[in-house]
């Protein structure tokens, strides 16, 4: 769908610059998600290199312009381009979500001071962690080439996370490690449901590559091959 909506937008300064104002969000919330995450679980500080609060109201400034750059050219173009406007207005909502889910994880790091381990699921949580964060850098690669191919192939690959941060989170709930102190347990569960939110929203983003409009967030239709 994004092809499409490029295609039709390439010649217009207002959705030329809503695109550019989406781009810079992917960037900052992936900049903002790497820097809580390497707090939060690498570091025995609480201290941040740049203040996340700051780009979380930078990203909410930049939502704000692309939909009124979207309205202000749907309202001049009428409805012909109206799902193309609303694809870019959701994608923009997407990405401000995952903004707060950072901010989400920086608060666990500023009350949970200490590196935070997951006990007897670490290594679990390491694979679903580099599981997120490769799947931000591949978003934003389709996302800004229009790679219907690399974004089929990621929303098929990852299809088990969803699934495995909820085993997770019930595992906790129901104190089966018994190495974590309670306030570690809490923390973890409540990380594990920021990150599986955030890639929730990250798949919907993709799935905007591939898919029209009302299937945005759903998995991709398989495509009929063609007859010769």
């Amino acid at each position: 769908m994004i092809k499409e909506i490029l295609s039709v937008f390439q010649s217009n300064s207002l959705m030329e610059r809503a695109f550019e104002r989406s781009y810079e969000m992917l960037d900052i919330t992936n900049e903002m998600f790497k820097e809580s995450k390497k707090v939060l679980r690498e570091s025995d500080s609480n201290e941040f290199t740049y203040n996340i609060g700051e780009q979380d109201v930078k990203v909410n400034k930049f939502q704000r312009e692309v939909r009124k750059d979207v309205f202000n050219h749907l309202a001049m173009s009428g409805n012909e381009e109206l799902s193309s406007g609303l694809v870019l207005a959701s994608i923009v909502i997407d990405l401000e979500r995952i903004g707060d889910f950072t901010k989400n994880i920086v608060e666990i790091a500023l009350n949970h001071p200490q590196r935070l381990h997951a006990g007897e699921f670490e290594d679990e949580l390491i694979t679903l962690e580099c599981a997120v964060e490769d799947s931000f850098g591949r978003t934003i690669y389709c996302f800004k080439n229009s790679d219907e191919k690399a974004a089929f192939n990621l929303l098929k690959e990852y299809k088990w996370i969803s699934k495995s941060f909820d085993a997770k989170i019930e595992s906790l709930m129901r104190g089966e490690d018994e190495t974590l102190t309670s306030g570690s347990a809490v923390a973890l569960a409540i990380y594990l449901r920021a990150l599986k939110r955030i890639f929730a929203h990250l798949r919907n983003v993709t799935s905007s590559v591939v898919n029209p409009f009302h299937r945005i967030g759903f998995k991709p239709k398989k495509r009929k091959k063609k007859q010769d």
